[in-house]
């Protein structure tokens, strides 16, 4: 058991779309500057699940906690009521997201996209904002680029941004969806190096990949996901290299 502070429990998730039931009762715990990547293969409920702890989609079961509070609700009267969009909006900026696509606003600058949820979300001076923006911009490699616009960059150039947004946040825990999905094979590293990086820092992070090489270098657990379950997990050193469970076997032999 670790002794660091948990930062994320999720209990008995459920998610449907329709007919169609894509979470099966998650439970998962991640605790303070731990590194957790979930693999598994497409239709597995990965995204699915990082939607939902970040509340950009309702769960039909369950409950999500970070830092100790409820993820998009209040307990009142011993039961869960939805957050109106204000206080929603307060609730999920303890969580920051980087998308396989960087969803950057093309008609800013690198230096405003960065600035745009912490002056507009939490209130912060728009001096204060700026100067923290550029010190993570400089952490992601991307000094010198603050008045350039998203089209001008490389698609690898642009989920640093993503990444320097979401940090720009100073959020309690980060997830990121594949984020290296969207790029060509050449950009690939330097995202991955930024990531990297992060987790040798301590930040808190839940990684949808395929980078199995990633898993394996930087985090402290891999949870492997099949038809809504999580049906294995454990260090990467036993998850990946001596996997138990059949499934977790089939999709790793095609990595090799």
């Amino acid at each position: 058991m670790s002794t660091k502070n948990l930062i994320l429990s999720a209990r008995n998730v459920q998610k449907q779309f329709g007919a169609e039931l894509v979470l099966k009762g998650i439970n998962l715990d991640v605790h303070e500057s731990e590194t957790v990547v979930i693999l598994g293969p497409s239709g597995s409920g990965r995204s699915s699940l990082l939607r939902c702890i970040n509340f950009l989609e309702r769960p039909n079961g369950g409950r999500i906690m970070v830092d100790g509070t409820d993820v998009g609700f209040r307990v009142r009267n011993g039961r869960l009521h939805e957050l109106p969009a204000a206080e929603l909006a307060r609730n999920r900026s303890r969580i920051s997201m980087v998308f396989q696509q960087f969803n950057l606003f093309a008609h800013m600058t690198v230096l405003e996209n960065v600035i745009e949820g912490p002056v507009g979300v939490k209130g912060v001076p728009r001096t204060d904002a700026v100067k923290r923006a550029k010190q993570l911009l400089e952490q992601v490699g991307l000094a010198g680029r603050e008045k350039a616009y998203p089209g001008q960059l490389s698609g690898g150039q642009q989920q640093r941004v993503g990444i320097a947004r979401a940090l720009a946040m100073e959020p309690t825990l980060m997830l990121f969806d594949e984020p290296t999905s969207a790029l060509d094979p050449e950009l690939v590293g330097d995202v991955l190096q930024t990531m990297r990086e992060l987790a040798e820092a301590g930040t808190t992070m839940v990684v949808v990949t395929h980078e199995i090489a990633f898993a394996r270098e930087a985090a402290d657990r891999v949870i492997f996901m099949a038809d809504g379950m999580v049906v294995e997990s454990g260090p990467p050193e036993q998850v990946l290299d001596a996997p138990e469970h059949p499934r977790t076997k089939e999709f790793l032999a095609r990595f090799l």
